[in-house]
Formats: structure tokens, C-alpha cells, sequence
């Protein structure tokens, strides 16, 4: 399995309007919490290490913070 990186909704803007919305009235901590949560289910939803690996990878660089590239 290829990781994708184009939107695979129908409307992307549900989508991340469902993500933000379920942050709503919750403190730092459990924001924090609801997205590592979230991650976890997700990822193992996937199944798959090595797309995991290269999501991983992907967001790092997107904050700078990958030394590789």
C-alpha cells in the first residue's frame, strides 16, 4: 500500500470541519489526547507500518523537523 496524499472525501471540508469541531470546548490536554487518540485508531485502521512510516515522515517535514530532508 502507497500512502495517499490527496483527499480521498467526497468533501473535504466536512471532513476537517468533523476534526475541528470535535476539539470544541475541550482543554489543551485533552485536545492533545483526542488527537493521539485518534492517530492510534487510525493508524491501526491502516494496518500497514511502513505507510505509517512514510505519514510519519511526511508530517515531520511539514514542521521543519525532519533532519533527512
Amino acid at each position: 500500500m502507497t500512502l495517499s496524499t490527496q483527499s480521498n472525501f467526497p468533501d473535504p471540508d466536512a471532513a476537517y470541519r468533523l476534526v475541528v469541531e470535535a476539539h470544541r470546548g475541550l482543554s489543551d490536554e485533552q485536545s492533545a489526547s483526542l488527537d493521539t487518540t485518534l492517530v492510534l485508531i487510525l493508524a491501526n485502521h491502516i494496518g500497514d507500518v511502513e505507510v505509517l512510516r512514510e505519514a510519519v515522515l511526511l508530517a515531520k517535514r511539514r514542521l521543519g523537523n525532519d533532519p533527512s530532508g
